[in-house]
């Protein structure tokens, strides 16, 4: 007779294997099955820096975390509860992050000994030698069974293997008392044109289901019940996708058609991949030659009176910085997002990083002041796109948008938003001058914005390019003092930005106390899990988080000077504590970590600690 599965508050499973296992399709599916049981959910894809690394080895191994509960989820977890280790190389990379009675799933058939000494196990297999001992091991011959189950297919032996990653997550839907029509029918719509493979992947994923069914070794099943969130529509959504999405809506809500040009480059180029999908809400991509190339056209696009964005990560950032400049003394909207990834040069391509803000805040020559604003989530993205698109064309400006690999990739529940709570983005064209007036197309209202002037339109023609501008009529000028002058007004324009955004709210926590953590970016779920915690524990600690860096919200500074000590964790070497200490001579205490990933919610707990054990 059937038990009754064992309700667990959240679990985190890691899927990990050769690059070429499919584990970021397996975890995805689990992950979309997850989201329809209700469940709060945090996700973070792990990729090999190697296109394609031999196969076996430490290099090529990918995996998929993902962390759900009947709770708010708030990251993708710190240990996992359960580790899948398609191959050798998998288990070695990922066994010290595995809880000490956590559960491994390995595939057995990935750990002969070819596997064994692409792994650096030197023929010690450690599900031999008592090293696993501590942990619930369940051996699957997964390769081999997967062979067995597809005996009669037409499919040659490579096309079977590639449906092992199927038998893993067959069996995990039967661990966690899932149903797997959505999955069934993912698949077929995936490959209805190919019946021998449809076939293939929908026997290999039930016959996982019925091994953990019928195998009397595994008795025991786990349940993980609906979170407490607010009532509405949901769908899972990855940082990037809410990105494209955030864009789209602001063209929508300016009224203007969108324009992006970019160049591929990871973490960013699924935007380029998506923004394309949406050419009947009139949207034009560009793929152009390079860096330079594509914002040079999104600055053409702008002129010409588009939402002109260009997507790079920090090596495009550091390409594009000239043209942004021209961006920024023509005073044209335009977006550049930036998806941050490890560096410097090509650094780590497919490893997180937020190394990028010193470049965003001053990687131009001259005095080039722009607004800079960050995104603290998946989900978040798509408020964030908006933000700095109304930012941009409300203030004539372009605006660098910070998200980074974490997020980009990254995915949760998001709430479908109703159309009209979005407010729309008010634009202003030039008209016309009446009377035979001389056009000023530098003339600027009570923000210090000028009009957007599209070419074209009668009485409006004007110098344009990138040397400085006299006052008002935008000639060239090499006076000294117009020179000064629209240096502090350009960057008066840009601090005045502050007047029409809102003020700084905790995320936890109160007013006045021992500790607040300032975070920027995607250290909000560690940071918010971190508060959470230690407020449960009778803490005086507060959390906030910037959206908006430049300019800094009006009353950051009295926030700063209420608390007795304050900490800014990054995911590099100090940047925004430096910018902190700058504006508001604040002591602040860094937190830093620069290894190509988040920072833990457990490392961070240990460090404010620490913090607060020194407060008297």
């Amino acid at each position: 007779m059937a038990t009754k599965p064992i309700v667990k508050e959240n679990v985190t499973i890691k899927f990990a294997g050769d690059s070429g296992d499919g584990m970021q399709l397996t975890g995805g599916l689990f992950t979309g099955n997850t989201a329809l049981t209700g469940s709060d959910l945090a996700t973070y894809p792990d990729f090999p820096a190697e296109i394609r690394a031999p196969a076996g080895t430490l290099a090529g191994v990918s995996g998929f975390q993902i962390n759900f509960g009947s709770h708010r989820i708030f990251t993708p977890g710190d240990q996992y509860d359960v580790l899948v280790a398609m191959n050798a190389a998998a288990l070695k990379t990922n066994i010290d992050r595995l809880r000490d009675t956590g559960t491994i799933i390995v595939n057995t058939d990935g750990f002969d000994k070819k596997n064994l000494r692409l792994a650096k196990y030197d023929d010690v297999n450690p599900l031999e030698d008592g090293s696993l001992d501590g942990y619930e091991l369940i051996e699957i011959p997964i390769t081999k069974m997967t062979r067995e189950t597809l005996s009669d297919s037409s499919l040659g032996m490579k096309e079977k293997d590639r449906c092992k990653n199927m038998f893993v997550l067959g069996f995990l839907y039967w661990k966690y008392n899932r149903k797997m029509k959505e999955t069934q029918e993912w698949l077929t719509s995936k490959f209805n044109q190919k019946p021998d493979v449809l076939d293939a992947n929908l026997r290999v994923l039930l016959a996982g289901f019925n091994f953990g069914n019928t195998t009397e070794t595994f008795t025991t099943q786990y349940e993980v019940k609906a979170a407490p969130l607010e009532k509405g529509t949901y769908r899972g959504i990855m940082g990037n996708q809410a990105l494209v999405m955030g864009l789209v809506t602001a063209a929508k809500k300016a009224g203007i058609p969108l324009f992006y040009g970019s160049y591929p480059i990871t973490p960013a180029s699924d935007i380029l991949h998506g923004l394309a999908a949406y050419k009947e809400f009139g949207v034009k991509t560009f793929q152009a030659e390079d860096e330079i190339a594509a914002i040079c056209a999104a600055i053409g696009a702008s002129y010409g009176g588009n939402l002109a964005i260009t997507g790079t990560s920090g090596p495009g950032l550091a390409l594009k910085g000239e043209a942004a400049g021209l961006a920024m003394i023509l005073e044209l909207p335009l977006v550049i997002c930036n998806i941050q990834r490890g560096g410097p040069s090509t650094g780590l391509p497919t490893k997180t990083e937020q190394a990028d803000l010193m470049q965003a805040m001053y990687g131009r020559n001259g005095e080039s002041p722009i607004p800079v604003i960050s995104t603290r989530s998946p989900s978040d993205c798509f408020e964030t796109a908006i933000e700095a698109c109304r930012i941009a064309i409300e203030h004539m400006t372009p605006v660098v948008l910070l998200s980074d690999g974490y997020i980009a990739n990254g995915s949760e529940p998001w709430k479908f938003p109703k159309a009209e709570e979005i407010q729309p983005i008010e634009v202003k064209f030039s008209k016309s001058p009446s009377n035979g007036t001389p056009f000023m197309p530098y003339e600027r209202n009570d923000k210090l914005v000028r009009e957007w002037a599209l070419p074209g339109t009668a009485g409006l023609a004007h110098r344009i390019g990138g040397l400085e501008k006299e006052a008002n009529t935008g000639n060239v000028s090499y006076d000294p003092a117009n020179h000064e002058y629209m240096v502090k007004t350009r960057a008066a324009k840009v601090a005045k930005i502050a007047e029409s955004i809102p003020l700084l709210e905790l995320e936890s926590g109160e007013m006045g106390g021992d500790l607040l953590i300032l975070g920027w970016g995607s250290t909000f779920g560690t940071i918010e899990g971190v508060c959470r915690e230690l407020l449960a524990e009778g803490k005086k600690v507060a959390h906030a988080h910037l959206r908006y860096i430049n300019p800094f919200q009006r009353n950051l500074e009295t926030i700063l000077k209420s608390y007795q000590r304050v900490m800014v964790p990054e995911i590099n070497n100090g940047q925004l504590a430096r910018l902190i200490r700058d504006h508001f001579l604040v002591d602040v205490i860094q937190y830093n970590k620069i290894q190509g990933m988040p920072i833990s919610q457990s490392e961070l707990q240990h460090a404010a600690k620490e913090v607060l054990a020194q407060i008297k």
